[in-house]
């Protein structure tokens, strides 16, 4: 079992968050690996509405072994609010990538990261002006522009008649807010070892120091969360949780209180609240659809994300992903498995 590292959120120029460069990110548009064999329109699309699902991030986590030399995994959710459900993930999908070191799209070399950033990678496959995931349909009047579905073509619409036909890029467009989310990198770090926080402060002393820092506006981009939020995960409710749990995660999260990703390959999931009364249905992890082989725990979405996102209909307490254990070969992209936890209310 790998130790735990956290992620954090920060602001980079987006040059450098392309593919070429192997990014952890957040929000933007997808940074494929494996170029040729994309994800189809089907596998991307939400089983409820049959919207798109947007890029949520991805992270790189190789392995230490040939065919994973390069690894990713891909997050995609779907933002429309009826098809959030509680302990429900539906609406999200996960894909893993990987390539050896010896592949047809990347050098062998590291990339440098000095000077100016060089330009993507290029995909053979015709990427979507509006999302960037592949494209099989292009603008019925220039040819040049490609869509993913006529849902992202019509959002796109406003910026793109105004050239359509002209030698403007793609890369010329504006992101859209209702399909990206805002990009960041994700820079991982070591967990704080509790041991090595001062002496004699217990869990009661600890929480009160992460409110003064709250209240000072120094807590990062949770400071931002609505009240309402911040009374759902954080703050003293009126729900009925665990309080054992419950008070476990505010500690861990009172460390690091910016942490959006929790990364522990072969661990566990930090949960927010009781298994048993929230995501018990969904512990049943499915076998990896390619080998057959059991998946482990690698790592948490946080809720703190949230809050960079920038879109009110969506909402969790922790996504948890699980992937397969052996990280075995494939080709292109392969599904794996998440479980959404929630706080819910309940009804005195």
């Amino acid at each position: 079992m790998d130790d735990v590292e956290l992620g954090f959120a920060e602001e980079r120029d987006a040059a450098w968050l392309s593919n070429r460069y192997f990014p952890s990110k957040l929000g933007g548009q997808p940074a494929w690996l494996e170029l040729k064999e994309l994800p189809s329109t089907q596998e991307l699309q939400c089983n409820k509405c049959q919207d798109q699902k947007s890029f949520l991030c991805q992270l790189y986590a190789s392995y230490n072994d040939d065919h994973n030399f390069h690894r990713s995994i891909y997050m995609f959710v779907c933002r429309n609010k009826s098809c959030q459900e509680a302990n429900q993930a539906d609406a999200i999908t996960v894909l893993r990538s990987q390539l050896s070191l010896k592949n047809a799209y990347y050098s062998e070399e590291e990339p440098l990261e000095d000077g100016e950033a060089l330009p993507p990678i290029p995909s053979p496959k015709k990427l979507c002006a509006a999302c960037g995931c592949h494209a099989p349909h292009a603008c019925s009047r220039c040819k040049a522009v490609h869509y993913c579905s006529s849902g992202h073509q019509r959002a796109h619409w406003a910026q793109h008649k105004a050239t359509c036909g002209s030698t403007i890029t793609t890369e010329a467009y504006k992101p859209l807010a209702e399909i990206e989310f805002p990009e960041f990198e994700i820079v991982m770090e070591a967990n704080p070892e509790e041991s090595n926080a001062e002496p004699g402060k217990d869990e009661k002393e600890r929480l009160a120091e992460f409110k003064q820092l709250e209240a000072q506006g120094k807590t990062g981009d949770l400071s931002n969360v609505s009240e309402a939020e911040m009374d759902k995960y954080f703050g003293q409710t009126a729900m009925t949780v665990d309080d054992k749990i419950f008070r476990h995660f505010k500690k861990q999260i009172s460390l690091e209180p910016e942490q959006i990703i929790r990364y522990q390959r072969g661990g566990n999931p930090l949960w927010i609240t009781n298994v048993a009364e929230t995501v018990e249905s969904q512990l049943e992890i499915e076998q990896c659809p390619n080998c057959g082989g059991e998946r482990q725990f690698e790592f948490q979405i946080m809720p703190q994300m949230l809050t960079l996102l920038k879109d009110e209909q969506l909402d969790w307490g922790i996504l948890a992903v699980y992937t397969c254990s052996k990280s075995c070969p494939i080709q292109g992209y392969v599904k794996e498995y998440v479980i959404k936890q929630d706080i819910l209310e309940t009804q005195e």
